[in-house]
């Protein structure tokens, strides 16, 4: 359950509309609460009356009615530039890139701020009455409007620079980058994990599918291992956080067969229809890749928006050399409880590069950069292993320039990368004393 409900909190929090809709509520709030604090003449003694409205309920009526025009007309005209952005956005970036915009809190901020301004000089505006009975004019909702559209002046200065720099490649590849040393700090170790061999015989236990299909998005981790503990088993999850699972397919294995494990499986998980998931590191990679991909398709042809991916690839990866990635394991008293399929660094970089590399074939700065990144991260990184599936990645980029290349200088100019690198990660490995084996 808690992992539907994690699931549900994420798809809130991603939404467009749920900032907004909190802002236009509390700003609606503030209006009746204005309007009642003049009714009760309970004005707080310390405001200076200087501050407070002075007019009479023909001007509080012209104010309020100006300023809920203005700000819904404005509203509007932000609406439209905001889709504008998201359809730049999705032709030049790519679709999924499209939940960073919408889940950008400061185009939310704008137009919660716009909406609820309108809302609010509304239900001020219905509360003003003339006539010399019964005459009101809520000086204190009236004062607060006029607040409320000089911040709403700031914010549309705001939003125009914040749109125009948003858009900007260079940034959203900054913004992803963010996103994805932030996964790195959240999913991987400061240290080595401990040995944990796998020395049960799964083909002895119970497979687990479900008919549901979608992205593995949430894993109620601690559950299960207090099921698994109560009932003396193991579960092993053949799909990793972030994965697509397909109907009827096996999702996970029980070291034995128990009553109740499906159910209680499906109980602990949360599937969703987009994909992404808070434990998968490779979907904020994969976004990154992307922009790559199509800044290298023939109908954009931008080969120095590929190289800055290339760049914080590398310093990705530069970063993880200090790190080891999870072993997917966790224990309840020493003993293993719940397996996940590790992410091997190989395959984390084959996410980052192998698209990449198959995209940049016909352009030789592209893959050229690709094998100096890799010298690079080579330079740094201390893990036989990992050091080997650099090397692999140098060799497969040379042997598919090889190939596409037309220029012979290209040829050699790449070949002669792919030999620097082969000599760094060589180096690293002797310092190492020969490739002793570590866990990656």
């Amino acid at each position: 359950m808690k992992a539907h409900l994690r699931k549900i909190f994420l798809e809130l929090t991603d939404a467009f509309w749920t900032l907004p809709a909190v802002i236009v509520l509390f700003l609606c709030g503030l209006a009746v609460l204005a309007v009642d604090i003049q009714a009760a003449e309970a004005l707080p003694s310390w405001i200076p009356n200087a501050w407070i409205y002075g007019g009479g309920d023909t001007g509080a009526r012209t104010l309020l009615g100006a300023i809920a025009s203005s700000t819904i007309s404005v509203a509007g005209t932000l609406f439209s530039i905001t889709i504008a952005a998201l359809t730049l956005a999705s032709s030049q970036m790519g679709p999924r890139l499209l939940r960073n915009f919408m889940r950008d809190r400061g185009n939310q901020v704008t137009l919660g701020v716009f909406l609820g301004t309108f809302g609010y000089a509304l239900i001020v505006l219905r509360s003003v009455r003339g006539g010399e009975d019964s005459a009101f004019v809520p000086a204190l909702g009236v004062t607060i409007g006029l607040v409320l559209a000089g911040a709403c002046i700031a914010l549309l200065i705001y939003f125009i620079h914040h749109v125009a720099s948003r858009i900007n490649v260079d940034t959203v590849i900054d913004l992803v980058h963010d996103d994805v040393l932030k996964g790195m700090a959240r999913l991987t170790l400061d240290q080595d994990p401990p040995a944990r061999p796998d020395a049960i015989d799964w083909e002895q236990g119970e497979e687990i599918s479900i008919p549901d299909d979608g992205y593995l998005q949430q894993i109620e981790t601690e559950s299960l291992v207090d099921w698994a503990e109560e009932n003396d088993c193991v579960i092993r999850f053949l799909k990793r956080p972030g994965e697509f699972v397909f109907p009827h397919t096996p999702i996970a294995r029980v070291s034995r067969c128990v009553e109740g494990a499906e159910e209680a499986i499906r109980n602990c998980i949360a599937l969703s229809r987009q994909g992404g998931s808070p434990k998968d590191l490779t979907f904020p990679i994969g976004q990154l890749v992307e922009v790559a991909v199509r800044a290298l398709s023939p109908g954009v042809n931008d080969p120095r928006t590929a190289i800055s991916v290339l760049n914080r690839l590398g310093a990705t990866l530069t970063s993880l050399s200090r790190r080891s990635l999870d072993d997917g394991a966790r224990d309840r008293d020493g003993v293993v409880r719940v397996r996940f399929s590790p992410l091997a660094y190989f395959d984390l970089t084959n996410v980052m590069f192998e698209m990449i590399r198959e995209s940049a074939g016909g352009s030789p700065s592209v893959l050229i950069h690709m094998v100096t990144v890799l010298t690079e991260v080579a330079g740094v990184e201390t893990v036989p292993e990992r050091l080997d599936a650099l090397r692999r990645h140098a060799r497969t980029a040379d042997a598919e320039g090889q190939a596409r290349f037309i220029n012979e200088v290209d040829k050699q100019r790449l070949s002669a990368a792919c030999s620097a690198c082969l000599a760094i990660t060589a180096l690293s490995s002797e310092r190492l004393g020969g490739g002793l084996s570590q866990p990656v």
